[in-house]
């Protein structure tokens, strides 16, 4: 379907003219898709224990639900900016919001939680479709003067989005259902196409050549066998043949996945990039980083809600803080790197973030917000406003300006993973403490067997673990106190390893970054 600016009928001025008033449709439509897939990776989070209670399911079920997005979207974000260049830009973003679309409205009336998660893989590869298509229609609808504006108002819009999100998810889930966190994305999506149709010109690049195939694929079952090895082994337990199996696959699924990119002429990962120092160091704080932030905004959530006793509003709200602060902060960090080069904010930035982290590890199960949460929030929230900025910056600098896309995608695409692997390796230290310290806790109840043997069967739900409704009223409050304190056991320690995270991002950056000149 032709846009009204190709029409042949029209003169130069006038297509001029056409094309500067869809401008703003452009950024409509490719803001409001992006929101849907930033949206999305925020706000399951918030619906994560209604969505645990309605399945009854495990922490094993809640890390797949989001897992399988995660994998999806971090493995094939590349082949995405790959396919837009190839088969046009606008179509394979269609195709991706499309995709992403009708995968939500399953997810929003799956029957149980294998639904679910299927569900949740689709939508990863139609984000993966539609958020490198996104920055590469604005790149092709603007010139250079106006590209830097278009592009710092698509992230200011999605980061606005990304912020509200979780308290709207929050409100629908505490109002309505978690369902209606996927249903909200069908509205979104319907003005998207319609815009897309209506006022986004058709682009593609004229020296793509192919996609990365057997690249994609490697990575994919690569990442995939070592998430299914970790997050199955709670269950399974690691001697099991499909756990060992899975593991040792994905291993050498990597290994290959390295090997066929040093070799291919047209690599999804130009390996050549890792040579600069620079470069190299930025992608492994990054690495170190982002997996703290990744296992952070899947426990934390669960603690607000399932320990703290806050609704899922409220949860929502609580996190609110963190996205304006680095929203709001962003533009001064950036020209941190201006004044004083990247190391020092990209040194000092992971040390303030591991602050926080540890601020977080002192509270107990509280409601108090203001005085034991919020201080945590804006420590942490300082701390990668100071980094953030800095990080994008030297990626970019790092490379020569015809790599700039490539190199912005894998930072992109090593974030993404890195939360994956976060999740499924972590979230073993998590069951494995949560199981320790209930354990020893449940010593001291005076329990019958088969009760006992029943609350162990199920401690992989953590803290969605419910006393028997039979106990005494006494006992029954002091098993769900150990419930909590367990948990709150547990997320202390993993608080304490994403502090530990952080401050090896901070020592990357210390040995691998040039001082400024």
């Amino acid at each position: 379907m032709r846009t009204p600016c190709d029409s042949v009928s029209q003169s130069a001025d006038a297509q001029v003219a056409c094309r500067e008033a869809a401008k703003p449709w452009i950024l409509g439509a490719t803001i409001l898709a992006s929101s849907m897939a930033f949206i999305d990776s925020t706000v399951i989070n918030v619906a994560l224990p209604a969505l645990q209670a309605s399945f009854h399911a495990t922490v094993v079920d809640v890390q797949w639900v989001i897992e399988s997005y995660g994998l999806f979207l971090g493995a094939l974000i590349l082949v995405g900016g790959s396919l837009a260049d190839l088969f046009g830009r606008r179509l394979i973003f269609m195709a991706g919001v499309a995709m992403f679309t009708l995968a939500s409205v399953v997810c929003g009336v799956a029957p149980n939680i294998h639904v679910l998660i299927s569900a949740r893989s689709i939508q990863g590869v139609g984000a993966a479709l539609l958020v490198p298509g996104s920055l590469a229609i604005i790149s092709t609808a603007f010139d250079e003067k106006s590209r830097g504006h278009a592009i710092g108002t698509w992230s200011g819009f999605t980061a606005i989005t990304t912020a509200i999100g979780p308290v709207l998810g929050g409100w629908l889930v505490e109002h309505a259902s978690w369902r209606w966190v996927f249903f909200i994305n069908v509205p979104l999506a319907a003005a998207v196409i319609a815009i897309s149709l209506w006022r986004v010109p058709e682009a593609r690049s004229a020296v793509a050549d192919r996609v990365d195939w057997p690249g994609a694929l490697l990575a994919t079952l690569g990442l995939g066998g070592l998430v299914f090895g970790c997050i199955e082994s709670t269950n399974l337990g690691w001697k099991n043949p499909l756990v060992f199996g899975s593991l040792i696959g994905g291993s050498a699924c990597l290994t290959g996945f390295v090997a066929f990119e040093a070799r291919t002429t047209s690599p999804m990962v130009p390996l050549i990039l890792f040579r600069n120092r620079d470069f190299s160091g930025a992608n492994l704080l990054t690495l170190f980083l982002y997996s703290a932030i990744g296992i952070f905004f899947f426990l934390f959530p669960l603690n607000l809600i399932q320990v703290q006793q806050y609704s899922a509003t409220a949860a929502g709200a609580a996190i609110l803080p963190l996205i304006l602060t680095m929203f709001l902060l962003s533009r001064w960090s950036g020209g941190l790197v201006a004044r004083y080069g990247a190391r020092s904010p990209l040194i000092l930035g992971p040390l303030v973030v591991a602050l926080g982290f540890v601020l977080f590890a002192v509270p107990s199960v509280t409601r108090n917000y203001w005085g034991a949460i919020f201080p945590a929030v804006m420590v942490l929230a300082f701390g990668m406003a100071l980094t953030v900025a800095p990080l994008t910056t030297d990626v970019m600098n790092s490379v020569d300006q015809d790599r700039v896309g490539t190199a912005s995608g894998i930072n992109n695409a090593v974030a993404r993973v890195a939360g994956v692997l976060a999740i499924a390796v972590l979230g073993i230290v998590m069951v494995w403490a949560f199981r320790a310290r209930f354990d020893r806790a449940l010593e001291h109840l005076s329990l019958p067997a088969q009760m006992l043997q029943d609350l162990r069967a199920h401690e992989t739900k953590l803290a969605g673990l419910e006393a028997p409704a039979s106990l005494a009223q006494n006992t029954k409050a002091a098993l769900t106190d150990m419930i909590r304190q367990a948990f709150v056991f547990g997320f202390r320690i993993i608080m304490l390893i994403c502090a530990g995270l952080s401050v090896a991002s901070a020592a990357v950056a210390w040995m691998t970054l040039p001082k400024a000149r």
